[in-house]
């Protein structure tokens, strides 16, 4: 399998989740070299490649790669991703621009070239990890917001567009996992509990999201949120800013 920014966070949650369940692991990075190597290093099965997520090219160039030289190769993570500032009021044209092509079009290029090019005799599994705010948007972080939904826009698409029955996509909804832009770790603790079960998620709990349908037959097409039920509020700002009120 391959995560895409499987060095750090959570595409190194899901690295090490799958690598545990028995899987071969291909870490991709983009920066982050020395975290890529020394993961792959305390891995079981594990290997490391890079390619730059800006480039419209290198992407599905670095996908037929391995395609060419991986004999089963199941499950495609796209992990990876940027979580810049800016808001309804006033979008900023570089965030916007970066926001839609690492987060989303980028993303759905890796998968049209892994769904070319990619052998399993089990069905291949393309997993897009998106975020809550699907069904529960706030002004705040514009343009990611809007990367995340056309991101999520290519998952039914790809699952109607699919050449073989066996093949899965599927999304994760991550709620508030991890410190985001400036928090702090009181702001974090606080932000990260606003939601109905007033529980933490975790990158384990998003991991095993991604393990479970890597192994699974649900309907093809279909979104798990994994976010203590975040969802389902109604909140009027991001929850970096809530924590702050």
């Amino acid at each position: 399998m391959l995560v895409t920014g499987g060095a750090k966070r959570i595409g190194a949650a899901i690295a090490r989740a799958f690598a545990g369940a028995g899987w071969h692991v291909v870490i991709h990075y983009g920066r982050s070299q020395t975290q890529a190597e020394a993961l792959a290093a305390e891995l079981p099965s594990a290997e490391i490649v890079s390619c730059d997520l800006e480039d419209w090219n290198e992407g599905p160039a670095m996908i037929a790669a391995l395609a060419e030289r991986l004999d089963d190769w199941r499950v495609l993570v796209n992990c990876a991703g940027v979580f810049d500032l800016d808001t309804a009021q006033e979008l900023q044209p570089p965030v916007f621009d970066t926001a839609m092509q690492v987060n989303a079009g980028t993303p759905a290029r890796l998968g049209q070239a892994f769904l070319a090019h990619a052998r399993s005799p089990e069905g291949r599994r393309l997993i897009h990890v998106t975020d809550q705010k699907l069904l529960n948007p706030n002004p705040d972080f514009f343009s990611y917001t809007m990367s995340k939904h056309a991101l999520a826009a290519t998952i039914p698409m790809l699952s109607m567009a699919r050449a073989d029955p066996r093949d899965r996509i599927y999304g994760i909804a991550p709620g508030a996992i991890l410190a985001s832009h400036d928090q702090t770790e009181a702001e974090t603790e606080v932000s990260h509990r606003m939601n109905l079960l007033h529980r933490k998620a975790t990158p384990t709990d998003i991991a095993g999201a991604a393990l479970f349908l890597a192994g699974g037959w649900l309907a093809s097409g279909e979104t798990i949120f994994v976010d203590s039920g975040q969802h389902l509020l109604a909140q009027q700002r991001d929850v970096l800013f809530l924590a702050r009120q």
